[in-house]
């Protein structure tokens, strides 16, 4: 009977340890422009909640939003999820804009924290030429099919369907407690332990969730996630495509430097790769360019700085366009882009001109510099031999005229260890 009894305690002892780790919560944090790091973070996260039995999972968000492809995979994902997704916009102050707003509404439950925004969801193409389509037709074309991708979220999940469209169409952006109202989220939570203890009890695709006290258990980023959602910041990429720009035109006017050239090839791949996740602008590219070449011209035409000054100007323009205007998320601020106006106007004016001026220079060691020399002939001499001093060496020397020793003679060849000279002034005869 005590064995019995043992086996019975060994039982409930192992059975409330499997309750308590399915009871465990998933917690990642989103912060920053969405793109393909964080896809694969939430990815990766969805398939680690799973494997571990967690309850749900919640992920943190603030963004200003990001990547359409990127956001397709989440939405996808979060369909396809096995584990309950909660989407937390926190903290205070937090905003779940363009993607974001898709991403919120396609969670299990979509939650805010008080102050927090959602919304304005406009389609932004991203990438080179990041601008809005100037076509008319294509802006039309671009809302239509967002606004009923995002339509579509929000009718599955059982949210403001016309809302939603109208986030996109209008940009329409509201608050925590609008949202609540207008049935776009399902609660609001201060923080995390009032976010778990109100989904405590709830139904999500048929499961009843446990989350009252939960043990909520992050999971990380990889150092390779880390990396490239580092890389969605707009003032990194600025910062790096200066780098692509020092480094590959300082090579360039300094040949066999190497390391300049291998810095400035490496930022050049991350700033295009950059380019797939933020809205630049064509316009902004082709200004910045434009600097680069009056910069590089002015060093050797004589304008007086004409082109420098209009390098300046094309550039500190290029700067300020060079991410889409219309998404105050990803403009570049002053403190930036002047700084890096002036830096890079100097680098071409002192570094880059000194480097281009120095490769037109006319050789100043080796034998070519004893070409045009002026020297007296130490003997006779004639097409067969003779002898000077130049440079603190002996030279054998030929001329095609015989020279008498003494007389002045030019330098106008080198022949191996042979001089070619002819007379400066007529031989006296």
């Amino acid at each position: 009977m005590r064995h019995w009894a043992r086996i019975l305690m060994v039982g409930l002892t192992c059975g409330a340890a499997i309750a308590l780790q399915a009871g465990d919560v998933g917690l990642i944090k989103i912060n920053g422009a969405i793109g393909p790091a964080t896809a694969s973070y939430i990815s990766r996260a969805i398939d680690v909640a799973g494997e571990r039995g967690d309850t749900c999972l919640i992920i943190q968000l603030d963004t200003p939003g990001g990547s359409l492809d990127s956001t397709k995979t989440i939405v996808q994902r979060f369909y396809a999820s096995q584990v309950p997704t909660v989407v937390y916009v926190s903290p205070e102050g937090a905003w779940a804009g363009s993607a974001g707003c898709f991403i919120t509404l396609a969670a299990d439950i979509a939650a805010m924290a008080p102050g927090s925004s959602i919304g304005a969801a406009h389609p932004v193409s991203i990438g080179a030429g990041g601008e809005e389509k100037t076509s008319d037709v294509m802006k039309e074309k671009l809302e239509q099919i967002t606004g009923s991708f995002i339509e579509g979220i929000a009718k599955k999940r059982g949210r403001n369907a016309k809302w939603a469209r109208s986030s996109v169409v209008e940009s329409k952006a509201i608050d925590a407690d609008k949202a609540l109202e207008l049935k776009v989220i399902d609660l609001i939570a201060k923080d995390l332990p009032d976010l778990l203890t109100q989904l405590d009890d709830r139904e999500v695709g048929g499961k009843t969730l446990k989350t009252a006290g939960a043990n909520v258990v992050d999971i990380p980023m990889t150092t390779q996630e880390r990396v490239l959602q580092l890389l969605s910041h707009p003032e990194l990429m600025m910062i790096l495509m200066l780098v692509a720009i020092y480094g590959i035109i300082g090579e360039l006017s300094n040949p066999g430097a190497i390391l300049p050239g291998v810095v400035g090839a490496i930022a050049l791949i991350l700033v295009l790769y950059m380019a797939t996740i933020l809205p630049v602008s064509i316009a902004g590219l082709a200004l910045i360019g434009l600097a680069v070449v009056l910069f590089i011209v002015d060093i050797f035409a004589p304008t007086h700085g004409v082109l420098t000054f209009g390098g300046i100007v094309a550039f500190f323009l290029g700067a300020l366009m060079l991410f889409n205007r219309a998404d105050p998320a990803f403009r570049l601020s002053l403190v930036y882009i002047i700084p890096a106006t002036l830096v890079t106007a100097a680098f071409f004016v002192f570094v880059v001109g000194a480097g281009l001026r120095a490769q037109f220079l006319p050789v100043r060691v080796g034998r070519e510099t004893l070409l045009g020399k002026t020297v007296p002939a130490l003997a006779g001499i004639d097409a067969a031999s003779g002898k000077v001093f130049v440079e603190g060496e002996y030279w054998n020397a030929v001329s095609e005229v015989p020279i008498e020793p003494g007389h002045p003679v030019e330098i106008v060849a080198v022949n191996g260890l042979t001089l070619k000279v002819k007379p400066k002034q007529p031989p006296i005869t």
